[in-house]
């Protein structure tokens, strides 16, 4: 059975950086295509980087220059390099995988960018 879980949020102060984790259990990394998300109160749900089977990446135009996807199969595992953060980037970050027909996600974890 799928469970994604996520790490590595926390409060950090504009210009610094953060380090997200996602693990995934279920053996089914290296099969999906994987992404983060995130939400700020009152907003909608918005994609901020995706990575492919294959390891193509694609990042929102907010964020791109910025934040990195990666993946490490061996460890199930997603992550996602946040640098030079800026207060619009606070938001909940969700971990996502999509996998043939089914889309799972994780519980969330809080960014918070604060002076």
């Amino acid at each position: 059975q799928v469970h994604l879980v996520e790490s590595g949020g926390g409060l950090v102060q504009p210009g610094g950086s953060l380090r997200l984790s996602c693990a995934a259990s279920g053996s089914i990394l290296s099969f999906s295509t994987m992404g983060w998300y995130r939400q700020a109160p009152g907003k909608e749900r918005e994609l901020v980087a995706r990575i492919t089977r294959g390891s193509s990446t694609m990042y929102a135009g907010s964020v791109k220059g910025r934040f990195t996807i990666s993946r490490d199969n061996a460890k199930d595992t997603v992550y996602l390099q946040m640098n030079s953060l800026k207060p619009e980037d606070t938001a909940v970050y969700y971990c996502n995988a999509e996998l043939q027909w089914r889309t799972f996600w994780g519980q969330g974890t809080q960014v918070t960018v604060s002076s």
